[in-house]
């Protein structure tokens, strides 16, 4: 049997490490995600090629005008914003439309592009709007599971209205599946998305609000605006 000098000594390494461990994960995450983007971004990948090709009348060093490159992009791009804030978005849009998204498999892949991009941009009409967290009750009243809903409107399946829900998983919410439950299973969780990402990453450690409680919260703050 370990003596008890040397379990106080090995739970006091273990605590250190525990608590060092996040840190080394997290670094290692950062140093993986720039080795993947110089990769594909640096200055030897095709993109960089492009880069450089932009910076290449104005200096004649290899990662001098990959930086050039990049600093003119940029430039670019700030017209670019101008004319999409502008009343010519409408007139963009319907020319997408008529292009892009009719060809069959570019098509598809532009509007998760498109969707992908308003889950970060938030703008009106994005996923991330319609995507509001929400309980599902199986049965009605019996296991509560935290889940998202991608799309309001409900599915009628055999003349029963349907929802679709999303159910992460933990710790890795960007996964799950998707099930088509009753509606009245269904209830408002009145919490935001960021939350609901925090719960599972936490595996429960980060509960959630009570529900009777947050519907309560909902209908006073309604009351309130509405006065």
């Amino acid at each position: 049997m370990p003596s008890q000098p040397f379990r106080r000594l090995s739970a006091t390494w273990l605590a250190g490490l525990l608590a060092l461990l996040p840190l080394v994960l997290t670094v290692g995450l950062l140093v993986w995600t720039g080795q993947l983007l110089y990769h594909y971004l640096g200055p030897g990948s095709v993109v960089g090629s492009l880069l450089s090709w932009l910076g290449q009348p104005f200096a004649h060093q290899p990662y001098l005008e990959y930086g050039l490159g990049i600093l003119l992009l940029l430039l670019l791009i700030y017209p670019l914003g101008v004319l999409v804030q502008s009343s010519l978005r409408r007139h963009i849009d319907a020319l997408i439309d008529l292009t892009l998204r009719r060809i069959p498999l570019i098509g598809s892949l532009y509007n998760l592009a498109d969707r992908f991009v308003g889950l970060l941009d938030q703008k009106d009409g994005a996923d991330i709007t319609a995507m509001s967290p929400v309980w599902c009750l199986f049965g009605g009243d019996g296991a509560a599971v935290l889940a998202l809903l991608p799309n309001p409107e409900p599915v009628h399946i055999d003349g029963r209205p349907y929802l679709a829900i999303l159910v992460p998983t933990a710790p890795v919410p960007i996964g799950g599946g998707l099930l088509y439950v009753p509606s009245e299973w269904v209830r408002p969780a009145q919490i935001g998305v960021d939350k609901l990402s925090s719960i599972y990453v936490s595996m429960g450690i980060d509960a959630p609000p009570d529900l009777q409680a947050a519907v309560k919260q909902a209908q006073t703050a309604r009351a309130t605006s509405a006065v």
